[in-house]
């Protein structure tokens, strides 16, 4: 097992890392102060994961919470089951809400925690490559709105985030290629030698190696603590994690959620996000080939679907990272070096989207 800490306001919790981790008692242990777990899961992760936390939790007073499965479940209806049901089981402050899943569970449960009661204590169990590798860590917390994805939600940090690698085990090809991709833009925005490392074992993550996976999840995970220590509200340094995602989020509310996986919409993004660093001569055009072709041989989409300038630049101008009505961009200034250009040519971008 892989220990590593994340650093926020003025205090840390850890990531444990590693095969066999969820049925570990352990590691739940110092975070039950109140002697009660409320385990918030989906229904396709509940029937894998379940029996082996109720072993872990055996001497835990537990309520299971399990809502649909897929981006539409982060939704208001869907939190509101959420809510009923810890009403109803009477759950009060001194519960941890447990979050068994991907990045919608965590998302989901981790906003319910963070406005149930003004706040409970919650406990990342990620079961998707993409939830280990990027949103299990570091507190954001959402559900989606109609007119824009993540647009409602919290920061707030767990208590405790256990990968356990043995999870990727029952993964979807396309959901481990949806982590692929984020643990792909760590190299890119931020670690020249880890995007090489990641060319040199393709294969080998493709093929779900264990020490491949491990390394890729741990080194995404030291990458983003890092960040995250610097900047925890995403005010500044943060905000290069969200490389691809503005044109990612577009992607994935034009479509309707659910049609994209987040990780395959992101992959788009960085395809789109390369192509306009080099229009706007940041990069050469051999460094988004570069890319693009790293992200085909991990099996991921890079072109986008049919969306019309306009609608683009509608749902681009409700990310949030944009300030003063102009639209943010994570545009890269080499491989493994990004920046956040807030004064990007509207003219250049409305040509570049007309184009795609």
């Amino acid at each position: 097992m892989e220990n590593l800490r994340v650093a926020v306001d003025g205090r840390s919790y850890p990531i444990h890392i590693g095969a066999g981790l969820l049925g570990l008692a352990e590691l739940y242990r110092p975070y039950l102060g109140g002697g009660s777990a409320a385990i918030i899961t989906n229904t396709v992760v509940g029937p894998l994961y379940l029996p082996q936390i109720r072993k872990a939790l055996e001497d835990t007073r537990t309520t299971e919470i399990v809502v649909g499965d897929g981006e539409e479940a982060k939704s208001w209806q869907t939190l509101n089951q959420v809510f009923d049901a810890l009403l109803k089981a009477r759950i009060g402050r001194d519960t941890l809400v447990i979050a068994l899943g991907g990045g919608v569970v965590g998302d989901l449960a981790g906003f319910a925690a963070a406005i149930y009661q003004r706040g409970v204590p919650f406990l990342q169990l990620p079961t998707t490559l993409l939830a280990q590798v990027d949103s299990s860590v570091g507190g954001k917390t959402a559900i989606n709105h109609p007119l824009g994805k993540n647009m409602i939600g919290a920061f707030h940090q767990p208590v405790a985030v256990v990968a356990d690698t043995a999870t990727l085990a029952t993964l979807p090809a396309r959901e481990l290629g949806a982590g692929l991709a984020e643990v792909v833009k760590y190299g890119a925005i931020h670690d020249l030698a880890f995007l090489d490392w990641i060319e040199r074992n393709a294969a080998a993550l493709v093929a779900r190696d264990a020490a491949a996976l491990a390394y890729a999840i741990e080194r995404s995970c030291e990458i983003k603590a890092a960040v995250v220590a610097r900047d925890e509200r995403e005010s500044g340094a943060r905000a290069l994690l969200n490389f691809g995602h503005t044109f990612g989020h577009a992607i994935e509310s034009a479509t309707g959620y659910g049609t994209w996986l987040h990780g395959e919409a992101v992959a788009i993004g960085m395809a789109l996000a390369a192509r306009l660093s080099v229009r706007l001569g940041r990069i050469a055009q051999a460094d988004a080939d570069r890319l693009v072709a790293l992200l085909e041989r991990l099996g991921l989409p890079v072109r986008p679907p049919a969306i019309a300038r306009d609608a683009w630049l509608e749902y681009m101008g409700r990310d949030k990272k944009n300030e003063g009505g102009r639209i943010t961009l994570v545009l890269l200034d080499r491989l493994g070096a990004a920046a956040v250009v807030k004064d990007a040519p509207g003219a250049e971008l409305e040509a570049f989207l007309a184009a795609v």
